[in-house]
């Protein structure tokens, strides 16, 4: 019994000497206030101390996203000592309020400390070929590509976008053989060396036939002169206006009813010809109009839009895919325009799988 009560103070006396480290920080938050972005990187010190009775060891200090990069005392802090976890935030790219937090593992008393840095980061001044990207001669666009999203084909629709002139002399700038359904001016007209001014666009819909998306490729005259190989785009997405259509005329609008939006091919050999076939019926209790039917690569062929399909009548929507040079699976996809207020844009999708080479050869 005595041997006993000797060993268990024995093992007592152990632990005691062994000791606990503990982990004790000046301050778990900092905020580094406003700062700009290109001030670059901000780098803060957490000053911490070993108040325990053994050495400290840091296993790692995991940060909450990688724009903040730790680093820390690798070595063993011992009782009494001082080590330290930095913090270096990159603010590049990064501009707004931030708080982020770094998770400190240790073999301390406690376990994991978490640490907090904060601030705001003030955006840099994009200089103007960051601002105006697209450049034709002296004159710089904003960009080479004027959208207009959506636009009903009952309505005009109004874009603007910004120019300057970087040059140090007045630079006429025009738009060279406009469609009839696309007005483009840029105000003023002539730019003084340094002017800012605006490309304004008038999209008419009511002017245009076709449906759906639409692009126009037009060429930039710089003084008078026509710049070669130099384009501006404009689009626009042509849609159905059912705005206006009462209770009523919703009630007994047509509907586009497909059997299946999707066609499997299968096997394919290469350079070779396979006609798909939609199948629909029109629901409704008006005629359904087929405004459009576009193809997303020339490898399809459609048949055209127009078509009328009185109320419960069946008909369908013919396609021809060319195999060409594609190998393995290919997905292409087939627009509907129609004047179902439900269904006035419909995706269709073809697949085939494309064989290496045909069979035999």
């Amino acid at each position: 019994m005595k041997n006993l009560f000797l060993t268990i103070s024995l093992i007592l006396l152990g632990s005691v000497a062994i000791g606990q480290p503990r982990l004790q920080l000046l301050t778990t938050e900092h905020d580094f206030g406003v700062f700009k972005e290109e001030g670059g990187r901000q780098t803060f010190n957490f000053i911490l101390t070993n108040t325990g009775d053994s050495a400290l060891v840091i296993t790692n200090v995991v940060p909450s996203c990688g724009c903040t990069t730790p680093e820390w005392t690798k070595s063993p802090i011992p009782p009494k000592g001082q080590g330290k976890v930095t913090a270096i935030y990159d603010p590049v790219g990064r501009p707004g309020v931030f708080n982020k937090t770094l998770t400190v593992h240790s073999n301390a008393e406690p376990a994991l400390v978490v640490l907090v840095i904060k601030g705001e980061v003030k955006p840099k001044e994009k200089t103007v070929e960051e601002l105006f990207i697209f450049p034709v001669g002296a004159i710089r666009f904003e960009s080479n590509h004027m959208a207009f999203t959506n636009v009903k084909k009952t309505e005009k629709r109004i874009r603007v976008m910004p120019v300057i002139n970087t040059s140090g002399a007045p630079v006429k700038v025009e738009f060279d053989i406009l469609p009839a359904h696309l007005q483009l001016r840029v105000n003023p007209e002539t730019l003084k060396p340094g002017q800012k001014g605006l490309v304004e666009g008038t999209y008419d819909a009511t002017k245009n036939q076709a449906w759906g998306n639409t692009s126009d490729m037009i060429k930039i005259k710089i003084d008078g002169v026509a710049q070669n190989n130099v384009y501006y785009y404009v689009s626009a997405n042509l849609v159905e206006d059912f705005s206006g259509l009462s209770k009523e005329q919703l009630e007994n609008a047509p509907v586009f009813k497909l059997q299946s939006t999707t066609f499997d091919i299968g096997q394919m050999e290469p350079a070779t010809n396979r006609e798909v076939e939609f199948k629909f019926k029109n629901e409704g209790k008006s005629d359904l109009n087929i405004r459009n039917i576009r193809a997303t690569c020339g490898c399809t062929a459609v048949q055209q839009g127009g078509t009328v399909v009185k109320p419960g009548q069946e008909s369908s929507i013919k396609a021809t895919f060319n195999s060409g040079g594609y190998k393995g699976k290919v997905t292409k996809a087939i627009y509907v325009y129609t004047d179902d207020p439900k269904n006035s844009e419909v995706v269709l999708f073809l697949n085939a799988d494309i064989l290496e080479k045909a069979p035999g050869k």
